[in-house]
């Protein structure tokens, strides 16, 4: 097989593990380590079950208590001015409210701290800092590996920086962010129509074998040379590259049939550059039909969507002020008890779920919608955002999850840890998962109001 190409002290970005796999050559680069430093029915028609989905969906800035918040708990909640737009999708959305993030006495870091511990279960100690996996990448660990794409990530605020999902502080996934781009990359030359009658698969993936194989001896040799942490970051890099050959595998294969499939044929080039609301929402609600078609034709099985990021956010079309400095700046209203300019801002973001949700819940499967066999957790960065409040963050879930979850309800969680939200989900995604998060975050408590 051959042996290793270097010694310890000459270690190098640039090094590559070499060997040999079916007679032919193969080279793996390594990634950067710390050593280089100085420190429906129910079913298909073939038996097989439907597949149930996880997203996610993010929106910046919280909310306004006042006219945010249902008075009634329970089914059939009501409808206050800022979630009126819920009024077609309300059957489809719980509401979960008064859930808390407990920082034990980590400081809050504005728009920051709220949602990374709602994501990951853990609280950050500073900035930057994404402790634990976020909770899509552990749901896709488990379902992730039998579609084309273990995820798909999109951002309609346009920004590939603004991402919620992430392995690590190193390992944060990208976004798309145009709907041309997110069009080509999913419909593009490689996708497969399932329904085809026709199946051929492209003699330029033909990937039958790990490459990981054929350095397997001067892998176990370089793991012998390096610290833990670098044993870690060298299993992730690896299992990356065995991800993307599975995937590229799944290419070779007749894809399984997706009666609720229907190929977009084309993608409005209309202005998609901005942060103006209404550009926003446009590129928001194109990426929302693509995202949507883009699970019922099996192309993955967990996806996140990015409203508008949590430190910048839209701007009102004639204006230069940003949502974020309308939240600090804006007086409260006195006689109306919250800040008129930021609750039209809401207004949009609550409006982008709305047509989010629906866009899922328009397309039949089964006996049912796409949106019945899947579940989307959505939630912000705080509540009250004049003051970075982490108390009683807005969640809100979508979907059945293939049935296990309940839809339609108000949930007050009374101040408890809000991961009991992101515990629940994973447990409906078949995940054998006791327990989750740390310090006062950590919890063994469902939200027994939406389980069936």
């Amino acid at each position: 097989m051959g042996r290793i190409y270097y010694t310890r002290p000459d270690f190098s970005r640039r090094r590559m593990l070499r060997g040999m796999l079916g007679g032919a050559a193969v080279t793996v680069g390594i990634p950067f380590l710390d050593c280089f430093l100085n420190e429906s029915g129910t079913a298909l028609a073939n038996g097989q079950a439907l597949p149930t989905r996880f997203g996610t969906y993010f929106w910046a800035l919280g909310m306004d208590e006042k006219i945010f918040i249902p008075k009634k708990v329970g089914a059939d909640y009501d409808l206050p001015e800022q979630i009126a737009s819920w009024k077609d999708i309300k059957q489809h959305v719980n509401l979960l409210t008064n859930y808390n993030v407990l920082t034990d006495g980590k400081p809050n870091l504005c728009h920051f701290t709220g949602w990374v511990a709602l994501k990951s279960g853990t609280v950050p100690a500073a900035r930057g800092m994404m402790p634990d996996p976020s909770i899509d990448v552990l749901v896709g660990d488990v379902i992730g590996g039998a579609s084309r794409f273990k995820a798909l990530d999109a951002a309609a605020s346009g920004a590939v920086r603004d991402s919620y999902s992430f392995r690590s502080s190193d390992a944060i996934n990208t976004p798309m962010v145009s709907p041309i781009g997110m069009y080509q990359s999913i419909f593009g030359d490689e996708f497969q129509d399932p329904n085809a009658p026709m199946f051929k698969p492209s003699t330029s993936i033909m990937v039958r074998k790990s490459v990981l194989s054929g350095i397997g001896e001067q892998s176990s040799e370089l793991q012998k040379s390096i610290g833990a942490s670098d044993h870690a970051r060298l299993d992730q890099y690896y299992t990356a590259i065995r991800e993307l050959e599975q995937r590229l595998e799944l290419q070779t294969q007749k894809p399984a049939a997706a009666p609720s499939c229907k190929v977009p044929t084309d993608v409005d080039p209309a202005t998609t550059v901005g942060i103006d609301t209404e550009t926003v929402q446009w590129r928001h609600n194109a990426m929302s039909d693509l995202m949507a078609m883009a699970v019922a034709c099996n192309q993955t099985r967990v996806f996140n969507m990015v409203y508008a990021n949590s430190s910048i956010g839209c701007v009102r079309k004639g204006s230069d002020r940003t949502h974020h400095l309308i939240t600090h700046e804006e007086t409260l209203d006195q006689k109306l008890g919250y800040q008129p300019t930021n609750h039209w801002f809401l207004l949009r973001a609550m409006e982008a779920w709305a047509y989010y949700v629906k866009a899922f819940a328009s397309i039949p499967e089964g006996a049912g919608t796409l949106l019945d066999n899947t579940v989307i957790f959505a939630n912000s960065c705080q509540s009250f955002a004049k003051i970075h409040s982490v108390q009683g963050i807005p969640m809100m879930t979508a979907g059945k999850a293939g049935g296990v979850l309940k839809t339609g309800i108000h949930v007050d969680g009374k101040g408890e840890a809000g991961t009991q939200v992101g515990l629940t989900l994973m447990a409906a995604m078949g995940m054998k998962v006791s327990e989750w998060g740390k310090g006062s975050m950590k919890t063994s408590r469902h939200v027994s109001e939406i389980v069936v």
